[in-house]
């Protein structure tokens, strides 16, 4: 059976017809009649080996490094909601109120990563954290009170 593209209705007499034939009902359709999501989209189909072999590699990734590399993407995303990064045709892409959630989820992961990690990961990724909370502070209209800025319930008041 073929997956109906997005120019084609999403449901026909017929394929439902043939879906009931060869599902039962209530059960999750077996991967042999459906493409993956990425053939759906139009990208590559990964196979069985594949897939082991990512499940592999990301087993061989150390813990440390899957942390630090969260704590750089929440990092990266909150400097551009602080508006850190310029937009070609408004100046500024400065949305505070993501930038606060950015920011608190990344002091939190950073506050209870810190004993795992050791010392020498934990405070390039504190010094980076310090830097976002200072931004966020200098973007404010009016500044937050003491205790109240994005993260500070886990780093303590930064000033």
């Amino acid at each position: 059976m073929t997956e109906p593209t997005s120019s084609e209705p999403s449901t026909t007499a017929a394929s439902t017809t043939e879906a009931s034939k060869t599902e039962p009902t209530g059960t999750a359709p077996s991967p042999e009649h459906h493409a993956s999501p990425a053939t759906e989209s139009g990208g590559p189909a990964t196979t069985d080996a594949e897939a082991a072999a990512e499940l592999r590699d990301i087993a061989d990734v150390a813990a440390v490094e899957i942390i630090n590399s969260a704590c750089v993407h929440l990092m990266s995303a909150a400097a551009v909601k602080v508006g850190l990064a310029d937009d070609e045709e408004t100046g500024n892409y400065q949305d505070l109120s993501e930038a606060r959630k950015l920011i608190t989820a990344l002091a939190g992961l950073v506050t209870a990563a810190a004993p795992e990690i050791g010392n020498v990961h934990a405070r390039s990724l504190r010094d980076g954290l310090r830097s976002l909370q200072l931004a966020f502070a200098e973007a404010l209209p009016f500044p937050d009170p003491p205790g109240e800025a994005p993260g500070e319930k886990y780093t303590g008041r930064v000033s």
